[in-house]
Order: C-alpha cells, then structure tokens, then sequence
C-alpha cells in the first residue's frame, strides 16, 4: 500500500488565523509527513474575503491550495486574482460568468521523492440550503469529474441512465472536496453522493470543528465541518459582544475579529494512492 498523506485546514479568520497557520502550519506538515495541503482562506481578510497579501501569507505558510466560500467576493480588488491565480479557487458551482476557478488539478512530487508525481484534484464547491442560490453542487461536481474520465455511479443516483458504471477500481487522482455549507444534512448528503469517487470531503463554513470524522462505506474519508483557524475565544471568531448584540437586538452591527490565544484546526487523511480510497482520518485541533 502506497500512503499519501493531506492535510486541509479550517476557515482562516483574520489577522489570529493567520498568525497562527504561520506559526503552527510548517510543523503540522513537517509532523504529519503531508503530501499536500488546502486551506480554507475565505476570511483571511478581517475576517471577510481574502487580499493579495493575506493569500501571500497562506501560501507562504505551506498552503498548495486555497479553497473559499461565499465571503470570496467581499474584496472586488481581490478578484482578478481568483482568474490570474490558479491555487486559490472560488466555489464552482456559481454561475458562469463569476470570476475565477473552482477546481485545479495539480501534479507534485513526493518531498524527497523526485520522479514520484502525484496527481492532486481539489474542487472547491458551496451549499445551497440556507445560502445564496447558486447552481447544484451535486451536479457540478459531476460536470467536473466528467472532464477528467469520471463518471456518475448509478448505485448513488437512482435518477441516473442505466448504462453508468459503478463505483471505478481506481481513481485517477487524490481527489479532495472542500464543501462550504451550512446544513449538516446537505454536508453529509453530498459526501454520501461521492463515497467511493472523492478520496476525501471536508465540510467548512460554520467555524465549528465536529467530531463526525469517519472513514464512509466506499472509502471516502469525510468530516462535517474543519472548523476554524483564528482567535479561540471569540464567536466563530468574531468579537463576542459584537455577536451578542446582533443576536440579542437583531442590530447588524459591523463585525471585528475577536483576539486571544488562537487555535488551527483541520484534518488529516491518509489516503492509498493505489486505490484513492482513504485509510484514516484524524481531527487536527492545536
């Protein structure tokens, strides 16, 4: 069994989350022998949008991919890097026309093991219950896969043509999904939908790190939500009053990042590279 090892951490939330991704990323990596790394930076920048900087910083830190959410937009003058970038992806079922990307395929090395290349397919891909509308992330996913040889299992689409494969032997890539959403339910029915097609689904948005993190019947490695990367003893974050004010008086009050001791938290999955079905999956919460 050939092992890879991926580390994906949660949404970076301001100027904390970022202190602490450099601080604690580099021997997270160094410790889990990571192959490749994606990073949720939706909120990197006061904790809405991202900036060229704060994106420097992310990558700087070790970050192969940034992933995001519906937050990637707060920052016009950031936009032209999500179509001149090609590691920071925007979720990809918004509607065509929206600037940049929301899947890349990157091929790595092993670290000390030139000539051993990879091949890395993360999409990056956002919910539609209690979200903006966007277009089916089920169905995109699809569309995404379809490009590179995959296809739909008719064992998880009872709405699907009969003539469909079922779940391939082998896939060609490590293939790793970040799913920014707010519903638990549509979070675990997507990663159900893609058991056995993605080695790896991590749920992001709500800042909240779950203890669901299992390995799912055909192989795929899945947890709800990473959780977050910023001050730990905020709200999600944020200032706490700031927070008790708008849920107490219904009042949009801007809102600040909170600060104090941070956490960084995430997963990482092994994954046979034989296969792509995951072997383990452990909570990352420092």
């Amino acid at each position: 069994m050939f092992l890879v090892r991926t580390i994906m951490i949660g949404d970076v939330v301001g100027d904390p989350g970022l202190e602490v991704l450099e601080a604690k990323l580099p021997g997270l990596i160094r410790e889990y022998e990571a192959d490749f790394v994606v990073v949720n930076g939706e909120n990197a920048a006061d904790g809405f949008g991202m900036t060229e900087p704060t994106l420097t910083r992310i990558l700087a830190a070790g970050a192969d991919v940034v992933s995001s959410g519906n937050h990637v937009w707060e920052k016009r003058e950031f936009w032209p890097l999500l179509t001149g970038e090609k590691r920071i992806l925007r979720p990809a079922n918004y509607p065509a026309g929206a600037p940049g990307r929301g899947w890349v395929e990157i091929t790595k090395d092993r670290e000390n093991t030139p000539g051993s290349p990879i091949p890395w397919l993360v999409i990056n891909l956002q919910g539609r219950d209690f979200m903006p509308a966007v277009d089916c992330p089920f169905r995109t996913f699809d569309a995404i896969t379809g490009l590179h040889g995959y296809t739909s299992p008719k064992a998880h689409d009872p709405l699907a043509p009969p003539n469909l494969p079922e779940i391939p032997d082998k896939l060609q890539h490590i293939l790793l999904v970040d799913f920014h959403a707010e519903a638990t339910r549509e979070k675990e029915s997507l990663a159900f939908y893609l058991d056995g097609r993605a080695s790896l689904v991590v749920g992001t948005h709500t800042h909240v790190q779950t203890a669901d993190e299992r390995i799912l019947p055909q192989g795929t490695a899945y947890i709800t939500d990473l959780g977050m990367t910023g001050a730990g003893n905020g709200i999600i974050g944020m200032d706490t009053q700031i927070c008790l004010n708008r849920a107490r008086t219904q009042v949009t009050y801007r809102m600040e990042c909170a600060k104090g001791p941070p956490v960084i938290q995430g997963v990482v999955a092994e994954i046979d590279r034989e296969t792509g079905k995951a072997v383990s999956i452990k909570r990352i919460n420092r």
